[in-house]
């Protein structure tokens, strides 16, 4: 083996171990498992990470593909790029500069399973050429599970209704599309009503919507309805009956009882003046029996 071949050799696995720890600079975090509805959207989560410092997203390129064919790819800033049945559907929905590479697939077939992983490109530029570092995590894809029925709605609310009191209920959807939130409606007109959005991580939302109403009488046995209506056009929904519970009414009970108690203490009192004055009449009259007694046994000894 002559020099020049020996020295091609060296510089080729120079460059080979000078690739990897550049490889090994570069990392991806990608949700393996994501479910998506069939014609609605799903958003993976993406992130990377680098050692080269801040970089702007002009110098970066963002690509996803099939991971068993780094040239199918379903998202590329050149849109002759992309597969066809993938067209129009994604787009990134993070900022490369800010290294997340977070992806959006719209109207989401049921053969768009994956797995599908993301690469980056640095654009360098030397001596007015420029050149394209490529990073690859094929280790780091993304599998969705495909769903061809929406999740219901979960309903949390209290067992009855008072009557004339606040009765809140609480409906709650889970989804994988935060850019297309579901929306949830009732079949009750009310203008109580909040709704919020929170992200539960690994890529799932949830979506809620507090409903606060006042119970009347022909409310009781009503059925109750929230529905959710998901991008796309899918929906489903979770129905109650609301039982209302009167508030008890005891008057009926009371007002004859204080009637009933207050008549028996003023008999009390009139039996009790009664008595007193009865006594008094007697004890007058023994006084007036003992004076004439009393006169007459002074006239007898006379």
């Amino acid at each position: 083996m002559d020099n020049e071949t020996k020295f091609m050799i060296t510089c080729m696995l120079f460059a080979a171990i000078c690739s990897s720890v550049s490889s090994d600079e570069w990392k991806a975090t990608v949700v393996k498992s994501i479910d998506a509805l069939v014609t609605s959207c799903v958003v993976v989560p993406c992130s990377f990470s680098h050692t080269g410092g801040n970089l702007p997203s002009s110098r970066l390129r963002g690509i996803w593909h099939e991971k068993d064919g780094t040239k199918r790819n379903i998202y590329h800033e050149d849109p002759t790029l992309i597969k066809d049945n993938f067209k129009d559907r994604t787009k990134l929905v993070g900022r490369l500069g800010q290294n997340n590479c977070t992806l959006e697939i719209t109207g989401v077939k049921d053969h768009d399973n994956g797995p599908f992983c993301f690469r980056v490109e640095l654009v360098r530029t030397e001596n007015n050429d420029p050149t394209k570092d490529k990073f690859f995590f094929v280790e780091d894809c993304v599998e969705l599970n495909m769903l061809t029925e929406p999740l219901k709605p979960a309903v949390i609310k209290p067992k009855t209704a008072t009557l004339g009191e606040p009765y809140t209920v609480t409906c709650s959807v889970i989804h994988t599309c935060p850019t297309h939130v579901p929306k949830l409606t009732w079949n009750l007109d009310s203008t109580n009503i909040i709704v919020h959005h929170k992200d539960i991580k690994q890529g799932n939302w949830e979506t809620q919507s507090i409903l606060t109403v006042i119970p009347e009488e022909k409310d009781d046995n009503r059925e109750i309805t929230c529905t959710a209506e998901f991008n796309g056009g899918l929906k489903s929904s979770e129905t109650f009956t609301l039982h209302v519970k009167r508030i008890e009414n005891y008057n009926h009970i009371i007002i004859p009882a204080v009637v009933g108690i207050g008549t028996a203490l003023l008999f009390g009192i009139f039996c009790i003046f009664m008595a007193k004055k009865y006594k008094n009449h007697i004890a007058e009259l023994q006084n007036q029996e003992g004076t004439m007694w009393n006169r007459l046994s002074r006239l007898s000894r006379r």
